[in-house]
């Protein structure tokens, strides 16, 4: 049957199988070629969303937060940031170091016999010179004192009332509702007994001074002589804590100067730490009950942020998993 084949169609035949083989092994390499195309885009397209995710961006933005602020608290400030300072540092006073106070943990609460031996203290010893205007008898009850103790130590102190049915004023004793009072009338007082000095009111000295309850302690127990070469006017003392040096207040805490009740030794350390956890406490009286309520809210907050992560999930989880396939049109004229 070949033989009565034309030479022509043989050839024509010959070069359609010539084209299809061609055709077949062009097809193949370009299929390679996609194939290699789509992995690398493929992989340059998750680098690329790995770098440019929001995720990734605030992790970053973190990091490098935190990496700031870490550095900054050990040393104070930033190596590539200078800075400018109208006085010297002895001028500021001497960095009070950091001492572990009862209360300075996130879970932990006053210690109210400190509270109770610092308010016996204040009262025979800070209350001479010092006023505490925003503490009033009934903030002690329930805290370092009972209903009973708070009136009767009230009741020691008189208070001037009125006017009364004839229009003059009169003295009362006190009751859980007055505040403590002060041991000066006015502020002109106040100077005048202090060598024009005035006395603070100590109720928020503690959330007033840099360093806080750490700045009071090393204050109160930081007297010293002072060294050679540094001269000391007449009515001063030398307190390196105190900005400047030079301090009008006098060293008034000694060993043995008060006698607590509960017979805890009354060293001048221990008298400085009560006395500070007191002023501490009269800075910020919610601070034990802010801490349970922290508690509470995180607590809360973190269950119903499981509960929204939970609903979120069964909600989009249809959607997320859903597979879409698409089928073209069959061409019916090929």
């Amino acid at each position: 049957m070949l033989s009565r084949l034309p030479v022509a169609a043989l050839k024509s035949q010959s070069a359609l199988g010539a084209s299809r083989s061609t055709f077949s092994a062009f097809r193949t390499r370009a299929t390679s070629q996609v194939r290699f195309t789509s992995s690398s885009s493929a992989s340059s397209a998750t680098l690329e969303s790995l770098f440019t995710s929001r995720a990734s961006l605030i992790s970053a933005t973190l990091f490098s937060v935190g990496s700031i602020a870490w550095y900054t608290h050990l040393y104070g400030s930033l190596p590539f940031i200078g800075e400018v300072h109208a006085n010297s540092l002895a001028d500021d006073g001497l960095h009070p170091p950091a001492y572990p106070w009862s209360h300075k943990g996130l879970f932990d609460s006053f210690d109210h016999s400190s509270i109770r031996r610092g308010f016996q203290v204040y009262r025979e010893v800070c209350a001479a010179c010092h006023s505490l205007d925003r503490i009033a008898w009934r903030n002690l009850v329930g805290v370092s004192h009972t209903v009973d103790e708070a009136r009767l130590l009230a009741e020691d102190v008189e208070y001037t009332d009125g006017p009364d049915d004839k229009g003059e004023m009169f003295q009362r004793p006190g009751k859980l509702s007055d505040y403590l009072p002060g041991p000066y009338p006015n502020e002109e007082a106040a100077r005048a007994g202090n060598a024009g000095a005035l006395p603070p009111d100590l109720s928020l000295i503690i959330k007033a001074r840099h360093g806080g309850a750490d700045y009071v302690f090393s204050l109160l127990t930081g007297y010293v002589d002072p060294p050679a070469g540094v001269e000391i006017r007449e009515g001063m003392n030398y307190n390196p804590y105190f900005p400047g040096g030079t301090i009008s207040m006098a060293r008034v805490l000694w060993d043995n100067l008060v006698e607590y009740d509960d017979g805890t030794p009354a060293t001048t350390s221990q008298m400085a730490k009560d006395v500070v956890t007191f002023l501490n406490w009269a800075a910020e009286p919610e601070h034990d009950e802010r801490k349970k309520m922290g508690i509470k809210a995180v607590i809360l907050f973190s269950a119903l942020f499981a509960v929204s992560i939970g609903v979120k999930r069964f909600k989009w989880t249809v959607i997320k998993n859903r597979k879409i396939f698409y089928n073209p049109p069959k061409d019916l004229n090929h």
